[in-house]
C-alpha cells in the first residue's frame, strides 16, 4: 500500500512537473512571439522609411528631368549624364525592387503569426464572453421571474380597480341614457313646436305681406284722392274768392259794418283754404313725383330756397349763416321744399321786435342712433334759428299732419309744412329730428346718406 502511494505521488509529481514545463515553454513561445511582433514592427518602420526615401528620390529624379529640359544648351552632356544615372538607376531600381519584396515576405509571414494570435485570443475571449453572457442571462431570467411576479400582482390590483371602474361606469352609463332619452324627448317636444311656430310665422308673414300690399294700394288710393280732390277744390275755391272780391270791390258800400266783417272773415277763410290745398298738393307730390336722385352740393339748394324767400327775409332783415360744404344723393326739387318750409317757419315764428338769425350747418359725418353708430356716412344737416320755440314735451308731434303748436290767430298756418318736410326725409331714407324749448328757439338735425 505505501509503495502505491509513493508510486501515485510520484505520478502528480511527474504530471505537475510536465504542466509547469508546458507552461513555461508557453510563456517562453509567447515571448518569441512578441519578439518577432517587435521585429517585424520594426522592419515595418523601416520598409516605410524606405518607401518614403523612395518617393523622395523619385521627387528628386522628377525635378533633374524638368531641369534636364530646361538646359537645352547642355543638351549633350545631359544626355550622357541622363544615360549614366538612368544606369545607376535601373540598378538601384533592381536593389529596391529586391529589398521591397524581402520586406513584402516578411510582412506576409508577420501577418500570418499575428492572424494565428488574434484567432487565439479570439477564442479567449469568445469563450469569456460567452460565460459572462450565461451569468448575464441567468440573472437576467431571474430578475425577470421577479418582474412577472410584481406585474402579476399589479395586474390583479388593477383588475380589481377596473372592475370597480365599469361598475361606475355602467351605473353612469344607466344615468346618461336616461338623461339621453329625456333630452330626445325635449327635442322632439321643442320640434313640434317649432313646426307649429313656423307654421304660425309663416301665416303671419302671409298675412303681414296682404296687409302691406293692402297699405300700399290704400296709400296709392289715397294719395290719388288727396291729388284729385286738391284739384277739384281749387276750382270752387277760385270763383269764391273772385266773387268775394267783386262783392268788396263793387258792393261794398250796400253792407253794414257786420256785413263787411263777414265777407272779411270769407275772403280770409278762402286764403287759408288756398294755401291749405296747395300744401295738401304739395305733401302728395312728395310721394307720387320721380324720384330722380342727383349728386348735389347741399349749399346750391340751400341757396335756390333763400332765392325765393328773399322778399320775407329783406322784410324781416334775417340774418342767415351757411357754414359747410356736403354733397349727397337728392331729389333736388324736394330739397329745395324742405329749405323753403324750414327757412320759412324760422321767419314766421321769429321774436317779435327781434331780427330772426338762421344758422344751417352741414358736414359729414356716422351718426349715433339709439346708442348705435351707422355705418354709412351720412350729410349732417343743422338748421337752428332764435325764434320763439316750443314746449320740448312736443318734440315727437312736431311732424305730425295738421299740427299747429302755437295760437292760429297769431301764427297762421295749415300744419302740413313740417310734415311734407318730414317726408320728403323719409323719401331719402334720411332721419330727422327736431329740439326745441320756448323762448329760445329750435333746432331741426337731418341725417341724409351720402349715397342712396
Amino acid at each position: 500500500m505505501e509503495q502505491k502511494k509513493d508510486s501515485s505521488i510520484a505520478l502528480n509529481k511527474t504530471s505537475d512537473e510536465h504542466t509547469i514545463h508546458q507552461t513555461t515553454e508557453l510563456l517562453l513561445a509567447n515571448k518569441k512571439l512578441i519578439l518577432q511582433i517587435q521585429n517585424n514592427e520594426k522592419r515595418t518602420t523601416e520598409l516605410v522609411v524606405a518607401n518614403k526615401e523612395i518617393a523622395f528620390q523619385n521627387k528628386e529624379k522628377e525635378n533633374r528631368a524638368s531641369e534636364l529640359v530646361v538646359a537645352t544648351t547642355e543638351l549633350a552632356f545631359q544626355n550622357q549624364e541622363k544615360e549614366n544615372r538612368a544606369a545607376e538607376l535601373f540598378l538601384a531600381n533592381t536593389e529596391l525592387a529586391f529589398q521591397n519584396q524581402e520586406k513584402e515576405n516578411r510582412a506576409a509571414e508577420l501577418l500570418i503569426a499575428n492572424t494565428e494570435l488574434a484567432f487565439q485570443n479570439t477564442e479567449k475571449e469568445k469563450r469569456a464572453a460567452e460565460l459572462v453572457v450565461a451569468n448575464a442571462e441567468l440573472a437576467f431570467q431571474n430578475r425577470e421571474k421577479e418582474n412577472r411576479a410584481a406585474e402579476l400582482l399589479i395586474a390583479n390590483t388593477e383588475l380589481i380597480f377596473q372592475n370597480k371602474e365599469k361598475e361606475k361606469r355602467a351605473a353612469e352609463l344607466v344615468v346618461a341614457n336616461a338623461e339621453l332619452a329625456f333630452q330626445n324627448q325635449e327635442k322632439e317636444n321643442r320640434a313640434a313646436e317649432l313646426l307649429i311656430a313656423n307654421t304660425e310665422l309663416i301665416f303671419q308673414n302671409t298675412e303681414k305681406e296682404k296687409r302691406a300690399a293692402e297699405l300700399v294700394l290704400a296709400n296709392k288710393e289715397l294719395e290719388a284722392f288727396t291729388y284729385i280732390s286738391s284739384h277739384h277744390l281749387q276750382e270752387p275755391l277760385r270763383k269764391i274768392q273772385v266773387f268775394s272780391d267783386r262783392i268788396l270791390t263793387e258792393e261794398l258800400q250796400n253792407f253794414s259794418a257786420k256785413g263787411k266783417f263777414y265777407f272779411e272773415r270769407i275772403k280770409v277763410s278762402a286764403s287759408h283754404m288756398q294755401a291749405l290745398i296747395n300744401d295738401l298738393l304739395t305733401y302728395s307730390r312728395t310721394n307720387v313725383t320721380e324720384r330722380k336722385f342727383e349728386s348735389t352740393n347741399i349749399n346750391t339748394v340751400i341757396n335756390t330756397a333763400l332765392e325765393d324767400l328773399k322778399e320775407d327775409l329783406l322784410l324781416q332783415n334775417a340774418i342767415i349763416e351757411i357754414s359747410g360744404n356736403c354733397k349727397a344723393n337728392i331729389i333736388t326739387s324736394q330739397f329745395e321744399q324742405l329749405f323753403y318750409n324750414l327757412i320759412s317757419n324760422s321767419i314766421k315764428f321769429s321774436k317779435p321786435n327781434e331780427t330772426p338769425h338762421i344758422t344751417i350747418e352741414t358736414s359729414y359725418t356716422k351718426p349715433n342712433i339709439g346708442n348705435i353708430t351707422l355705418p354709412n356716412d351720412y350729410c349732417h344737416i343743422i338748421i337752428s334759428d332764435n325764434g320763439i320755440g316750443f314746449d320740448s314735451q312736443f318734440e315727437n308731434r312736431v311732424f305730425e299732419m295738421f299740427q299747429q303748436l302755437h295760437s292760429k290767430t297769431d301764427y297762421k298756418g295749415t300744419g302740413i309744412g313740417l310734415a311734407i318736410v318730414k317726408k320728403i326725409v323719409e323719401n331719402h331714407n334720411g332721419i330727422i329730428k327736431a329740439s326745441g324749448k320756448l323762448n329760445e328757439g329750435v333746432k331741426f338735425d337731418i341725417y341724409i346718406p351720402v349715397e342712396h
